[in-house]
């Protein structure tokens, strides 16, 4: 009897043994990306991010899986957000917004942070160069601060007639303060007047159209960050409704309606 036992022990553990090493594996964990948004990222632009990675073998669902945080233009909960996803463990931290990529830089030196940002990476001291990076921050800019003159050279090229320009902006988005200089400069050189119109929250975009309707502002140019995407629809409509001739930095305000866009293929950079 023992002799069988035995016999019948062994046999179980060598049927055992014979079975593929992977059926006794555990099954692999996906990957994890944590989308952090400043603003409100369109749905054409997420889309066109989980069509880059599924090109790449990557499909939401089945071996990544995407953790979505969204700050809706309200910049001071970035840092909460990144927190969030630094205690998740995700495996990359993406973000196409200047001041949650700084967040996210300080928030950890060890997970991936690829960007797309409006700013000059290595000004905003994101990174030591454009050609070696450094530390755990790669990705691409939208050349904001450079075409950002080009933008009211070609309104005014547009209109000829064009004396006062306003230009809603959001002085405390990483990276606008140099493309508005820029502008400044543009506007010297065309002999163009600017009105500075300063949105860092919903509140006060009321008061910045009616400061356009008062001084008869002739154009308008938008300096885009988080807070403006998530009024895109406010911007455009007044716009409209004024018959403001308008231009923007996003290919997402001409698809809504808006007049002129110059600027980065938004779709092919995620």
């Amino acid at each position: 009897m023992i002799k069988k036992l035995c016999c019948l022990v062994l046999g179980a553990m060598l049927l055992a043994l014979s079975f593929p090493a992977d059926a006794q594996q555990p099954k692999k964990v996906p990957r994890m990306i944590g989308f952090l948004q400043g603003g409100a990222t369109p749905v054409s632009l997420v889309e066109a991010f989980r069509e880059g990675l599924r090109e790449l073998g990557y499909v939401e669902g089945q071996n990544i899986v995407i953790e979505y945080r969204r700050a809706q233009g309200k910049l001071d909960q970035i840092p909460a957000l990144v927190a969030e996803l630094v205690r998740l463990k995700v495996d990359v931290i993406f973000t196409p917004n200047g001041t949650a990529a700084l967040a996210a830089k300080k928030a950890t030196s060890t997970i991936p942070i690829v960007i797309i940002i409006a700013s000059d990476p290595v000004g905003i001291g994101l990174v030591t160069s454009l050609a070696r990076p450094g530390g755990n921050v790669t990705g691409l800019t939208r050349f904001t601060t450079e075409l950002s003159g080009k933008r009211l050279e070609l309104l005014k090229e547009a209109f000829p007639k064009v004396s006062l320009v306003a230009v809603l902006w959001n002085p405390d988005s990483i990276g606008l303060s140099p493309a508005f200089k820029d502008t400044q400069v543009a506007a010297h050189t065309l002999g163009v007047q600017l009105l500075s119109l300063e949105v860092r929250g919903s509140n006060d975009f009321d008061k910045a159209f009616s400061a356009i309707t008062k001084n008869r502002a002739s154009a308008l140019t938008v300096l885009g960050d988080a807070v403006t995407i998530v009024h895109r629809a406010r911007i455009l409509e007044f716009a409209a409704k004024s018959r403001l001739p308008a231009i923007y930095d996003r290919t997402e305000d001409a698809d809504s309606g808006g007049l002129m866009v110059y600027g980065v293929n938004e779709p092919d950079m995620f």
